[in-house]
């Protein structure tokens, strides 16, 4: 075959590849042109917080001693009795306990890209 023979055909076979097969664009009317530069956008992602309840102890438990003194009566004039004797009673104060509340951070926020939906069905653009 010569050089322009090889050529033609060529440029036959692109031509009707062209004409054959259809385009993205052509399966669509009035769609935007493809985005370029914005195919993904930034998202945000907030970050999560919980409440956590505990019991903590606001007054541990203790004991106080309370000094009881001793008990004098006149039984006659001239003379005074020791009625009850002094001593000390002891009372037990059990712990005191309370739920506080807290706040925690279950995830960090962070962001990431994703790709941007298409605005036009036919053509995915």
């Amino acid at each position: 075959m010569s050089r322009l023979s090889v050529a033609l055909l060529a440029s036959a076979v692109v031509a009707g590849a062209a004409v054959a097969l259809p385009t993205a664009a052509s399966a669509c009317y009035g769609c935007a042109p493809p985005p370029c530069y914005s195919c993904y956008q930034q998202q945000y992602v907030a970050p999560e917080y919980r409440t956590v309840e505990e019991t903590v102890m606001v007054n541990p438990g203790r004991v106080v001693a309370h000094r009881v003194a001793p008990q004098y009566r006149t039984v006659m004039v001239p003379k005074t009795v020791m009625v009850s004797p002094g001593g000390v009673e002891y009372e037990r104060l059990p712990p005191q306990y309370a739920t506080r509340q807290r706040v925690e951070m279950v995830s960090p926020g962070y962001s990431y890209y994703a790709p941007v939906r298409p605005r036009c069905g036919g053509c995915g653009w």
